[in-house]
């Protein structure tokens, strides 16, 4: 039987990971060993470029497909990976003002 989630090749994300994915901060140890080992074979099943073969990976696609909860540890690794690239980054600003009200209500009172 297949082993799931084989590849030959080690993933890495230049893009929001530059330094890598344990050097970042937002991945364990463990699961950015799990990430660069398997993240190629998570990133082709997510995407469609590959078939699913074993149990494990039909399970793993409908978790990246929203059919379900993300139960192992591989689909709780990558939901977290994706969640964390697809979240706008927050930015901080220096200015100490106030900050604006866009929607001021009119509180005064009048007898309609």
């Amino acid at each position: 039987m297949a082993e799931s989630f084989s590849t030959t090749h080690r993933f890495f994300d230049n893009k929001n990971y530059p330094r890598g994915f344990s050097r970042h901060g937002d991945f364990t140890i463990k699961e950015a060993q799990v990430l660069e080992r398997q993240g190629h074979a998570f990133n082709e099943l997510d995407s469609g470029k590959r078939s699913p073969v074993t149990d494990e990976e039909k399970l793993f696609v409908a978790a990246c497909r929203g059919e379900r909860e993300p139960q192992t540890e591989a689909e709780k690794i990558w939901a977290k990976y994706v969640n964390r690239i697809r979240r706008p980054k927050r930015f901080h600003t220096l200015s100490g003002g106030k900050p604006q009200v866009d929607n001021l209500e009119d509180f005064s009172d009048s007898d309609d």
